[in-house]
């Protein structure tokens, strides 16, 4: 990431696409807080203007910054619109970080869903991006998901920087193609693509969504706040996890790196920490007592288990460590950093 001495060289526009979702909030906050970019290993640019697009309006504290400038609508609509006086990429931006998208859970239950907001929605972007004849640095928010198990072509113990992606969802699959655009986009010298594959991110604060992932955050947000939650898998079940910090951090790191320091067009594997919902809720005992652990259901959903079992949880992120991104130690760790970041959500007493 940009040294904090280094003195900011020209300016920098960045557009984030969900930037009033979770993610793209608090990529904003880390960008602003951050003030500069240093993109593609070039000079430090001092970000400007921070463009979010969603459906959404972002957070008063964001619409508070000058830097800060909300478009407000369905992404298909508005590229389709490709209104001049708001577009959704304009000119002068140096960067896109496309992170809107419709969730895993959403798009097995919705087949065309998925396919518009998900494979329609990057294809109309890349063409945006290919239509302004400036070459903007592309970060696509990927997911684990590419990686998938089945009998005729089991994922490997350990999913390395080279494993074949093998999709088993209509998610992971949309993921997966949209990877393959950006990379052709970055290869014809449209773009400048960097696909990056995010882990699951827990623990996210507010709300459950429709992501099939989604109780590896409420298993543990919904007991601290002193509320019953299901985990609808095995205990025993291994998954790939990863903090709203370090994700956070590796979009911003995909953004900085160097041509040469990147590597190769394919996906990026984000570093994970590997664990099961039965440690995640001994880590929770320790931070929060039996009270909390006592309010996790765990009533099994084939539905949820079907998807979650394809997954690797084993990820060895060689190139990631390269760029100098690392996993957490250990999920009580991320427990405790949710909690000082969250304190008013949650109810219970910490130890």
């Amino acid at each position: 990431m940009s040294l904090p001495s280094a003195e900011p060289f020209g300016q920098c526009h960045i557009v984030i696409t969900g930037g009033a979702g979770f993610l793209g909030v608090r990529l904003a906050r880390s960008l602003l807080a951050q003030g500069q970019l240093s993109l593609a290993g070039a000079a430090p640019a001092r970000i400007t203007r921070l463009t979010l697009v969603d459906r959404a309006a972002p957070p008063a504290d964001l619409m508070a910054d000058s830097r800060v400038a909300a478009l407000t609508g369905d992404l298909n609509v508005l590229l389709e619109q490709n209104n001049p006086l708001a577009p959704v990429i304009p000119a002068d931006a140096a960067i896109v970080f496309h992170l809107a998208a419709a969730v895993s859970g959403e798009c097995e239950a919705d087949f065309d869903l998925g396919m518009r907001s998900n494979f329609g929605a990057t294809l109309a972007l890349l063409e945006t991006c290919r239509a302004l004849k400036t070459k903007p640095v592309l970060v696509f928010a990927s997911s684990l998901a590419v990686f998938g198990d089945s009998p005729e072509q089991p994922v490997p113990p350990v999913v390395e920087d080279n494993t074949l992606p093998t999709p088993q969802s209509s998610y992971g699959i949309q993921k997966f193609i949209c990877e393959q655009l950006v990379a052709d986009y970055s290869r014809k010298g449209f773009i400048q693509g960097r696909n990056v594959r995010l882990m699951t991110v827990s623990v996210r604060p507010g709300l459950p969504n429709g992501a099939a992932s989604s109780f590896l955050s409420g298993m543990i947000r919904e007991p601290l706040a002193g509320v019953q939650a299901v985990c609808p898998v095995a205990a025993d079940t291994a998954v790939a996890l990863s903090s709203p910090a370090r994700t956070v951090q590796g979009l911003i790191r995909a953004a900085e790196a160097s041509t040469q320091a990147w590597g190769p067009r394919t996906g990026l594997n984000l570093p994970a920490l590997t664990t099961t919902p039965g440690e995640m809720a001994a880590a929770l005992a320790r931070v929060a007592g039996p009270a909390a652990t006592a309010l996790i259901d765990w009533t099994p959903d084939p539905a949820i288990g079907n998807i979650v079992k394809t997954w690797p949880a084993r990820v060895n992120t060689a190139r990631a460590r390269g760029l100098g991104l690392l996993p957490e130690e250990s999920f009580e760790e991320i427990i405790r950093e949710y909690i000082r970041e969250n304190p008013y959500a949650v109810k219970l007493s910490i130890r």
